[in-house]
């Protein structure tokens, strides 16, 4: 959620909110996971745990395509939309302004004037920012655009229970998830200052039934309409499109769910010989923390990339309050330098990965409804993990003697830090 508020330079009532978000939480946070079983991503065995704790299974015929940046991004996410027959449904968390957006907006708004369905779901926080006459140009064309848990004084309790999740799913057999926003910040390489590194990822085949199904589930609580039948679910979904093995995990800690907490505290205890963690708010609680330092104790690689710089200095310091205690124990830290880092991703022993839209921190975990996608497939690992390394070569290694030799305002700012780690 803290994304929404980098970038632009902030008006009051977005640090009013965020302010709100922090206190009206309380002590937010996941069931403990008091030990975990031994297991390894290659066995059959660990797919089907993770499954267990999901409520999703794998499934096999699916072609995976990973987009890099805005670059990449939206002319994949435009050629889908444009390409619509007969429903599209989109669930974004951050849509704001910029080329982009109006892009988008655009698009949609020709689809519905060509009789597509398509419904839309936007966040409230995420789109306080947004300017009306995109929401305008959709509704005015016939699109069905619907605000998730709209902001209000009487529902103070569930103003924190925030929809995260990034969801495109065209004619219900091609989907695009991940992490990106709608924004013009997103535009670019992900190497240019002011703008954002991002990884998102394109899904045909069976495994688009999952992600509809997610989009249905937060469509549903919103509107009390129940989409199906085959504009959205089509027979053909069964249809092999490639040769990936898929699923889909959402968590919805609202519901009571706390998937997606128990599907990385899994695959960190699982691996063998890597962890490879891109992520932009690295605040692990005290079990993460100590399953990535026993693997790391059993000859596991694990490093870890994080943003080098951030709008939200407190988050980043939070971070590095356990910086420390990670290095200590063999765990590299990189700090990615030309661009924001914003991408979600995960690769574990080369095999296993995971792009979505969580974060490391309770707010992920404890608080919004999140998505990843889960695949199991060398040649997408290989991807990643090259991605991984291009991240790494233009990013700054964190060493232990110079965490250590911080400064005087940086350990103040990380004892601020230490009463929000529940919520960030």
């Amino acid at each position: 959620m803290l994304e929404f508020f980098t970038g632009v330079r902030r008006r009051p009532i977005r640090l009013g909110l965020a302010l709100m978000l922090v206190f009206v939480a309380a002590c937010a946070r996941v069931s403990p996971h008091l030990e975990l079983p031994a297991l390894e991503v290659k066995q059959p065995s660990f797919a089907a745990t993770l499954g267990a704790y999901t409520g999703t299974g794998v499934v096999g015929g699916n072609r995976v395509s990973i987009l890099l940046n805005g670059e990449e991004i939206f002319p994949a996410k435009l050629a889908a939309i444009r390409k619509a027959k007969r429903t599209i449904t989109y669930a974004q968390y951050v849509f704001e302004d910029g080329k982009p957006a109006r892009d988008v907006a655009s698009a949609l708004a020709e689809r519905c004037r060509a009789g597509v369905k398509v419904s839309v779901l936007l966040d409230a926080v995420g789109t306080l920012a947004m300017p009306p006459e995109h929401r305008a140009a959709m509704t005015e064309a016939g699109c069905r655009v619907e605000t998730y848990r709209p902001l209000s004084p009487f529902a103070l309790d569930r103003v924190n229970f925030r929809n995260h999740r990034r969801v495109l799913v065209v004619d219900g057999l091609v989907g695009v998830t991940g992490g990106s926003g709608i924004s013009g910040k997103w535009s670019g390489n992900g190497r240019q200052e002011g703008r954002w590194r991002d990884t998102d990822i394109l899904i045909e085949g069976p495994v688009v039934e999952q992600l509809q199904g997610a989009f249905a589930e937060n469509w549903l609580e919103t509107t009390g309409v129940a989409l199906g039948g085959p504009e959205y679910f089509p027979r053909r979904r069964l249809e092999s499109r490639g040769s990936v093995d898929a699923q889909v995990v959402r968590s919805s800690p609202a519901g009571g769910s706390n998937a997606m907490y128990t599907m990385f505290l899994l695959a960190m205890a699982a691996a063998k010989h890597s962890i490879h963690i891109t992520n932009p708010y690295f605040v692990p609680d005290e079990k993460m923390v100590n399953t990535l330092i026993g693997a790391a104790q059993r000859g596991v690689r694990v490093v870890i990339l994080v943003p080098g710089a951030i709008d939200h200095n407190l988050v980043r310091q939070a971070s590095r309050s356990e910086f420390g205690h990670l290095l200590k124990e063999g765990i590299q830290i990189y700090e990615y330098r030309p661009a924001l880092l914003h991408a979600k991703t995960m690769v574990i022993d080369g095999i296993w990965s995971t792009v979505g839209s969580t974060n490391l921190d309770q707010r992920s975990f404890a608080l919004n409804e999140e998505l990843n996608v889960v695949l199991y497939d060398t040649d997408i690992a290989g991807r990643l993990e090259a991605v991984f390394e291009q991240d790494l070569a233009n990013s700054r290694q964190v060493t232990y003697e110079q965490w250590r030799r911080r400064s005087l305002a940086s350990r103040f700012l990380e004892l601020l830090a230490v009463p929000l780690r529940e919520q960030m």
